[in-house]
């Protein structure tokens, strides 16, 4: 349950911090918050958002980066927008699902491999139309939603091949319906946790697996309490900026679009970057000791084909592989 009193104090810290550190020099200040390591290729395209920003806006706006979740867990951050701090953060569509529930389908198993397919879902006019209903019904703007973090992949201390091989297993994941769906499906126990505490869980036996794209296994170091990735590549993970709809509109109207602009822009820059760093950062895996196994991921896309239909997203599960294989 989310702390309000807590919120509020950050609301307050993030807005002096933003006085302390921009507004001097510039009109506006927004703080983007992530989850992930500063050496995640991400991590470029935002450094890139943050340079382009302050150039296309000739100094009058400033983008402070904080990553390893400095502003708190994403859910925090949503609220903290929600309120009207200048704010944004990086985040999956399982967590907006329960704004607008669209958006949970992103993170549905196997609704597309790569980014190039899936960008053409994220900067289509049917995903525009979420994006205004979120900022109406919700109070949060997406700047873009073409943040591509690579496939997400099963890590475990044991051998799997198989979604048998999952049960007994707690394994990791965000807490969004679509996603310990996703892991119940195959088998394993889905077991929520911030993303912060995974090493911790995993060295504690708290948990006893997780599932995550390269670039975030080397940022947290997991490959220090696992032993076996598997690649099935469940869910591709596609993220987006999101802001305070509330602080947005308070921008003029050449800010507003200078920021999204620029934001997909970056978004392109981080998902470029990470596709092409996936093979050495395998590489890189692999030379710590960690067993990579390739595996025939069809009994992995039966075990969750009803994850569609059990959430509701059947007709537009269709509509959307469709439009990423055009």
């Amino acid at each position: 349950m989310l702390d309000f009193a807590k919120t509020k104090f950050t609301i307050a810290a993030v807005a002096f911090g933003a006085m302390g550190q921009g507004a001097l020099a510039q009109d506006f200040t927004l703080n983007v918050n992530t989850a992930l390591a500063t050496s995640d290729p991400l991590y470029a395209g935002l450094e890139a958002f943050q340079e382009n920003i302050a150039e296309a806006s000739d100094g009058r706006m400033a983008i402070v980066l904080y990553p390893n979740s400095q502003l708190g867990p994403d859910e925090d951050v949503l609220e903290q927008a929600r309120a009207g701090a200048p704010v944004a953060v990086v985040v999956d569509g399982g967590r907006l699902a329960v704004f607008q529930n669209e958006f949970g389908v992103l993170g549905a198993p196997f609704l597309a491999s790569g980014y190039d397919g899936i960008r053409k879902v994220v900067t289509s006019d049917m995903f525009e139309g979420w994006v205004d209903a979120l900022s109406e019904n919700a109070g949060l703007q997406v700047l873009s939603f073409n943040w591509w973090q690579g496939e997400r992949h099963l890590l475990t201390k044991r051998e799997v091949t198989v979604p048998a091989d999952l049960s007994g297993i707690r394994m990791r994941t965000p807490g969004a319906p679509v996603w310990t769906g996703t892991i119940s499906a195959m088998g394993a126990t889905p077991t929520p946790l911030p993303w912060g505490e995974v090493y911790s869980g995993l060295s504690a036996n708290v948990i006893d697996g997780a599932e995550a794209q390269f670039p975030a296994i080397v940022g947290a170091n997991l490959h220090e309490v696992v032993s076996h990735i598997t690649k099935t590549g469940h869910i591709n993970l596609i993220t987006g900026l999101v802001t305070s709809a509330g602080w947005f509109e308070t921008l003029p109207d050449d800010l507003q679009t200078i920021l999204r602009n620029e934001a997909l822009v970056a978004g392109d820059i981080a998902s470029y970057g990470t596709q092409d760093s996936l093979e050495s950062i395998e590489a890189q895996l692999s030379d710590a000791g960690v067993i990579i196994s390739e595996v025939d991921v069809t009994p992995f896309v039966e075990a969750t084909a009803n994850v569609y239909d059990d959430l509701g997203y059947g007709e537009l599960r269709d509509v959307l592989r469709e439009m990423a294989a055009d």
